[in-house]
């Protein structure tokens, strides 16, 4: 009985992919007019592979550079999202797991108010049971001072959260059973796993139909946004970026309620580990599906819309008094950061409006320093890329420095995948004769792993970038259609902030090698025929 069962195990985890697409995209088509109508149990899993081409209406503006013209250049981004003033040096750019790992430690020990936590899971090792605990140490001396008043919330995604028997849940249970009145658990759970397919797809191809990848960390009026999640892995020889804003209270009331937002759409962890939703609220799955997206929506935009009414009330407050000089003491706001938020599912692209319109006005004046740890850009992004006169430099991970490198199962043929993805991109590239123009770098570095996204904006004639785009998105189809992200865009003048934005981008590309022709005719570069074939059927799952 061994061999047989190896070999169902082994077509099962060859085929299931491809399999699981082809459905996907069958059930998308067969059910659309049926949901359309009156909202069915099997709904469509996300759009459809084809992407049509988006018409950008802004037209590439003047040249314009140095600090002078960076509000004019950027400031079409309010026009978007909210738009926060602060002082660069309130910035601080981090540079390694370790020292993320333990600013957010220091800042929950320190915590007086709030600590607001979202991310994809938290992890089950020691390091984060350590994070746990001083949650719990906060907690508790929140209790004895009769002053303090800490509240914490934290988000999560429910099919991650919930996966296998010691989980995220399992992890949080202690805090909600001693902390009920002080501790909120959410479980964000996608429209788009329902009926049927919820039932069919197992646990661990579940998150790819949409997941909560969101990754903001707040303590008081301290926040870190960061596209790394809470795991061992993250804390120590995982590569990604991290930027702490320091007493930014705006910002950082801005993201309390968002987060509470979409944690008021989410199913509630209870204390004996069942889930239930807000009164009022629609189920994700049980529910109406667009009924469901069209009161998240609400909830959700109506935190965007407000901010930016309040602001839009106090800047025509200050514009009356324009006279009126800094008191003393009084540091100028050099810098904006604006919140960049995508929920395709829920009808929010905020996000990717904003990144078209910069890939798009990214003029021969720039150079755009773009990393992914998850290669896979949407046929949108590419051919802006592609039809830019800008200088791109994107960044990836090599082989083995993939998330995936190693894994079991179909899972370990995903570095493979992306070794095509690229190489398809890499043609297009030469094909378009743009190799002048658009190089890719592969990032190396043993016993590490690289999960690093984001992009770095060179004016001409500039050596530091004037602007940087942080937070989870990885420019790929599952960023964009399928899971709830947010990132920000900072626009700095502030010297300082702008040389530690270049440390920070050359820190990673220093570890790189560029690729050319013959890097695909490594050994280790090989792709199987079927990872090939498979490729096009799965590529916006992951």
């Amino acid at each position: 009985m061994a061999a047989p069962m190896t070999w169902r195990r082994l077509v099962y985890s060859v085929y299931t992919p491809a399999l699981f697409g082809a459905f996907s995209r069958i059930s998308d088509r067969f059910f659309r007019t049926h949901d359309r109508r009156r909202g069915s149990s099997l709904l469509l899993l996300a759009p459809l592979l084809a992407e049509t081409d988006t018409t950008l209406a802004s037209s590439r503006p003047p040249g314009s550079t140095g600090a002078a013209g960076l509000h004019s250049r950027f400031h079409w981004i309010a026009d978007h999202v909210p738009a926060f003033k602060v002082h660069g040096g309130r910035i601080h750019i981090l540079r390694s797991p370790d020292e993320f790992y333990q600013a957010m430690k220091a800042r929950i020990k320190t915590a007086k108010r709030r600590v607001v936590m979202a991310s994809l899971y938290l992890g089950t090792g020691p390091l984060e049971q350590e994070l746990v605990n001083c949650i719990e140490e906060a907690l508790e001396r929140s209790q004895e001072d009769a002053a303090a008043n800490l509240k914490v919330s934290i988000l999560l995604d429910y099919t991650r959260g919930s996966r296998g028997k010691n989980n995220s849940r399992t992890m949080l249970l202690p805090l909600l059973q001693r902390f009920p009145e002080q501790m909120r658990v959410c479980l964000y759970h996608t429209p788009d796993l329902r009926g049927l397919l919820r039932l069919l797809v197992p646990e661990r191809f579940n998150e790819t139909i949409g997941v909560q990848h969101i990754k903001v960390y707040l303590f008081d009026d301290s926040l870190i946004i960061s596209g790394a999640n809470l795991s061992d892995s993250y804390f120590t020889n995982r590569q990604d970026r991290y930027v702490l804003l320091e007493d930014c209270k705006e910002v950082a009331d801005f993201f309390a309620e968002f987060v509470r937002a979409v944690g008021d759409v989410s199913l509630q962890l209870e204390p004996d580990d069942r889930v239930h939703m807000k009164e009022g609220m629609v189920h994700p799955y049980k529910g109406d599906r667009i009924e469901f997206s069209t009161s998240a929506r609400r909830q959700i935009m109506e935190v965007m819309n407000m901010t930016r009414a309040q602001q839009n009330m106090l800047d025509l407050e200050h514009s009356q008094d324009s006279d009126l000089e800094l008191e003393s003491g009084e540091e100028r706001s050099d810098t904006w950061v604006f919140p960049l938020v995508q929920m395709k599912p829920l009808g929010i692209r905020l996000d990717e409006d904003v990144t078209q319109r910069l890939l798009w006005e990214a003029g021969g004046d720039s150079t755009v320093y773009l990393t992914s740890g998850y290669f896979n850009l949407t046929q949108t992004y590419m051919k802006l890329v592609l039809g830019a006169a800008a200088d791109y430099r994107i960044l990836m991970a090599s082989p083995e420095v993939n998330g995936f490198f190693g894994a079991k199962g179909v899972a370990g043929a995903i570095p493979e995948a992306y070794i095509h993805l690229a190489h398809q991109f890499y043609r297009q590239v030469c094909e378009l004769g743009q190799q002048g123009r658009v190089h890719l770098h592969e990032y190396h570095r043993p016993d590490w792993t690289f999960h690093a996204k984001g992009l770095w904006y060179y004016l001409k004639g500039q050596d530091r970038p004037c602007l940087t785009l942080i937070g989870s998105p990885n420019f790929g189809y599952r960023s964009v259609h399928r899971d709830i992200e947010a990132q920000i865009a900072i626009v700095t003048e502030n010297e300082e902030l702008q040389a530690n934005l270049r440390q920070e981008q050359e820190m990673l590309y220093q570890r790189s090698t560029e690729v050319s022709s013959s890097t695909f005719k490594q050994p280790d570069r090989y792709v199987k025929l079927w990872v090939k074939l498979v490729t096009p059927l799965i590529k916006n799952f992951f």
